[in-house]
């Protein structure tokens, strides 16, 4: 008995992985065995990436923030101890993006748990 084999599936399995790699240089783009490889790649990097996106950002917050604080006569350690003892629920995003765009506004938090 002759040997059944679903072309139209596995067909449409190839052609699925070859439109997702569309773009790709070279033989990534359309030998098989090349872009599938490439493709199951650029996944693991994705997860990885999705996690070191948040390392870097905090990263950044904290440099924005210890710039600012440096201004205003404090170390970013010393500033967030104060927050902290201050009782001041305030989070490093939220505390970076006025130290950038609204200085007034840092200067504010500071003076306050400078005060307190």
């Amino acid at each position: 008995m002759p040997r059944s084999v679903n072309h139209v599936a596995s067909r449409e399995r190839r052609k699925k992985i070859l439109k997702l790699t569309r773009g790709y240089f070279g033989c990534r783009r359309n030998v098989w065995t090349v872009a599938k490889n490439t493709w199951e790649k650029g996944l693991t990097y994705a997860y990885r990436d999705r996690k070191n996106k948040k390392r870097n950002f905090r990263a950044l917050w904290i440099q924005r923030i210890n710039a600012g604080a440096r201004l205003e006569g404090l170390s970013y350690s010393q500033l967030m101890g104060l927050i902290h003892k201050a009782g001041i629920e305030i989070n490093r995003k939220v505390l970076a993006d006025l130290a950038l765009n609204n200085p007034a506004a840092f200067k504010a938090v500071v003076d306050k748990v400078k005060n307190a």
